[in-house]
């Protein structure tokens, strides 16, 4: 049996040795990085951890290894998951949803002030890594627990090295988006006048689930005149005959992920609908030419709001056609018409094609890709195949 990708030791290790290169180049002692439940991916970046319930956070001295602090629930799941060996319990990040100080009588903790001074090593200047995710609170704590040191966002660092990916960030991806494509199929499968919202969400997610997803970060659905929601989720509204379908479904395998979304109506379609959606087709097709390394980000995003121009449906569109994907459903790059910077080899990206308040539907395209020299690699074959069909 053929092995799944993953993220080996060695890998992690090679990204917190570059790390610990940025923090000497920048001038900082040591680096917290910072993550839960819902804002995970920094911290699985560099620790493989994913927090349930509870808060994390990585603690990187300028040398030396790394320390992950967590709670006492997590403990044996935090073991589970790293590679690092030294896992710690601090009272701070426990659970995040009552207000009450939980008692954990077996549990053995340590203190901020004795984990920062650690990594710190004598030195005065610690870099954070999810200033815009820790609540105020932890992060008052946090100064508090270092008195005389200097706490600054040094989220750059790791925005700098996740940006391009590595071939086996990418095999994750692909194996997500392996996965998103077989949910899907079973989403058009089931949207069928008749069944509900609900029932063809469950539908795409237990078939996702069954193919090795670890988590469904999302399922956006709406049919009919609930297009209109942009992200709204499933409900029991019962799909008729002639609706729009709007539905995006973001999965998550090895803490990457993979979204896709394919623009289609249940039962017969209009030639309004047809003609609506040939639209957003076509500037699929646009953009794909652009995905290639060396392309200014910008120019791409020019193209598609060429296509939405031409047709006259410009004031229909609500955001930029793109943006990254990774260890998060949306990360950098996320460029705008004014982005001068250029596509690189190894960035991977998500289309984000979308029309919304069109009098004849609503909905979007996305599908994943990797940038690579001559042209993009598709990471969500079966949506690409879709589009060309309509082309």
């Amino acid at each position: 049996m053929k092995s799944k990708p993953r993220i080996e030791e060695a890998e992690f290790r090679q990204r917190i040795e570059k790390i610990q290169l940025l923090l000497e180049r920048q001038g900082l002692d040591a680096l917290i990085v910072y993550g839960d439940e819902y804002r995970k991916e920094n911290l699985r970046y560099v620790s493989n951890f994913w927090p349930i319930f509870e808060r994390g956070a990585c603690f990187i001295p300028r040398k030396g290894a790394p320390v992950l602090a967590g709670a006492p629930e997590g403990e044996k799941y935090a073991r589970e998951m790293t590679y690092l060996s030294d896992v710690r319990n601090i009272k701070e990040f426990a659970c995040v949803s009552v207000p009450e100080e939980i008692e954990y009588p077996v549990a053995h903790f340590s203190s901020l002030t004795e984990i920062i001074g650690e990594v710190a090593g004598g030195g005065k200047k610690i870099g954070l890594v999810g200033y815009w995710d820790i609540p105020g609170p932890i992060y008052k704590r946090m100064e508090n627990a270092a008195p005389g040191l200097e706490l600054s966002d040094a989220s750059s660092i790791l925005n700098e090295l996740r940006l391009i990916k590595t071939e086996s960030e990418i095999a994750c991806l692909k194996e997500a988006g392996r996965q998103a494509c077989l949910g899907y199929e079973k989403l058009m499968a089931a949207c069928v006048p008749g069944n509900t919202e609900l029932q063809a969400a469950g539908a795409a997610e237990g078939a996702a689930r069954s193919e090795g997803a670890e988590d469904i970060n999302f399922t956006v659905f709406g049919s009919g005149r609930r297009c209109d929601t942009v992200i709204g989720r499933a409900t029991n509204k019962v799909i008729e005959d002639g609706d729009m379908i709007m539905a995006a479904m973001a999965v998550q395998y090895e803490g990457y992920v993979a979204t896709i979304e394919y623009p289609f109506v249940a039962g017969n379609a209009t030639r309004p609908q047809k003609d609506f959606l040939n639209v957003l087709f076509e500037a699929a097709e646009v953009q794909y030419g652009y995905l290639r390394n060396g392309c200014v980000a910008g120019e791409m995003v020019s193209a598609v709001r060429n296509v939405f121009k031409k047709h006259g449906m410009a004031q229909y569109d609500v955001y930029p056609p793109m943006h990254g994907i990774g260890l998060a459903e949306a990360e950098s790059p996320y460029p705008d018409e004014n982005a001068s910077y250029r596509l690189k080899s190894g960035m991977c990206v998500n289309s984000d094609i979308s029309l919304f308040g069109h009098p004849d539907g609503s909905n979007r395209i996305e599908e994943g890709f990797v940038i690579r020299e001559n042209g993009p690699e598709s990471l969500t074959p079966a949506i690409r195949d879709l589009i060309r069909k309509k082309i």
